[in-house]
């Protein structure tokens, strides 16, 4: 049995048995059922097809993840797996495209084709074309962050900007004065990357409610960019004694300008932040940081998604999540200097 035996038996055309099986055309009701009841009867194979014509889904979501020429981080490889793994849980398959990008080919064509009932997007824009894009071609989507106007969409984020305030206090409350935000590159802030600037300003809250002096370094996401970024911070401004980090990929590089400056992590100068535990805890000393849940955030992702497909016309929800700074080793007080 193949496409072809189906149209023959349903008295149609194999383009109108593809439409049906796809969904890239409008299909009437009584051609869709006749041609569902051939495929019952024959037990047409792949099963996918029969399920999706069946039940007007493809049973299928699309995750899109950062382009290819960005390696990803811990943090992001988290959420992949933990999307792929509770998607398994609800019987979906996920469809993974490595660009998220407006004007690639890929993106158009899983939303055109409708080779999905929904999609994740990750690496999110505080203005994100793709958001609209999804918006107009009705097509259900959760986002991993959230834009500037988020209340008509469905998210999963962490509250970068509480997050960065509250290690900022917690510095302040050590006694140190001169703090710095290691922030992500250039590039991504320069592109509206919403946590880069979320914690930009929460950094920029906290300093000055806490009176203490903040400067701002991005940094690209490799350990030769922490180490050239830690390496900056002490020549232009060695009265720093701490710093605010929410690049978790360049955390081995500032050990390394560090350790080559003849300083000591706590004793010397603090290091905390808002990382994945893995960076957090494989980190020497392990670096007192907020967790990100990226495990849960996955998790959730998929639920919302499930929601929104099941309901296209439910109202959009949203979930902030803020979780304790754990406290390890990489914080003390701030140093006594001549």
């Amino acid at each position: 049995m193949n496409i072809g035996e189906i149209a023959r038996r349903a008295g149609v055309s194999r383009s109108t048995v593809s439409y049906a099986l796809s969904g890239k055309r409008p299909v009437s009701p009584e051609t869709r059922a006749r041609i569902q009841q051939v495929i019952e009867e024959f037990d047409y194979r792949p099963n996918a097809a029969a399920r999706a014509l069946k039940e007007g889904r493809t049973r299928t979501i699309g995750l899109f993840i950062p382009p290819p020429a960005r390696r990803l981080t811990y943090m992001q490889l988290e959420f992949v797996a933990s999307v792929l793994e509770a998607a398994a849980q609800e019987d979906l398959d996920v469809l993974v495209s490595p660009s998220g990008d407006l004007q690639e080919h890929t993106f158009n064509r899983l939303i055109d084709g409708r080779r999905v009932d929904g999609v994740i997007l990750m690496e999110i824009k505080l203005s994100d074309p793709r958001v609209p894009r999804l918006q107009k071609a009705n097509m259900p989507f959760v986002t991993i962050g959230h834009t500037a106007q988020p209340d008509g969409t469905w998210w999963v984020d962490v509250d970068y900007q509480g997050l960065v305030g509250r290690c900022v206090q917690h510095l302040a409350d050590l006694g140190h004065r001169e703090i710095a935000l290691i922030n992500r590159s250039t590039e991504l802030l320069a592109g509206g990357y919403g946590p880069g600037l979320r914690a930009r300003e929460g950094f920029g809250d906290a300093v000055s409610r806490c009176g203490v002096t903040g400067v701002e370094y991005p940094c690209g996401d490799d350990v030769r960019s922490g180490d050239a970024c830690m390496e900056r911070i002490l020549q232009e401004r060695p009265e720093v004694s701490a710093a605010v980090t929410v690049n978790e990929a360049a955390l081995p590089g500032f050990q390394r300008a560090l350790h080559r400056a003849g300083l000591s992590v706590p004793r010397d100068f603090s290091l905390i932040g808002v990382a994945a535990q893995y960076w957090a805890e494989e980190f020497h000393p392990p670096l007192t940081s907020a967790d990100v849940p990226a495990a849960q955030m996955g998790a959730e992702a998929v639920s919302l998604l499930s929601e929104h497909i099941a309901d296209p016309a439910a109202p959009p929800r949203h979930l902030l999540l803020s979780p304790p700074i754990s406290l390890r080793e990489s914080v003390s007080r701030a140093p006594t200097r001549d």
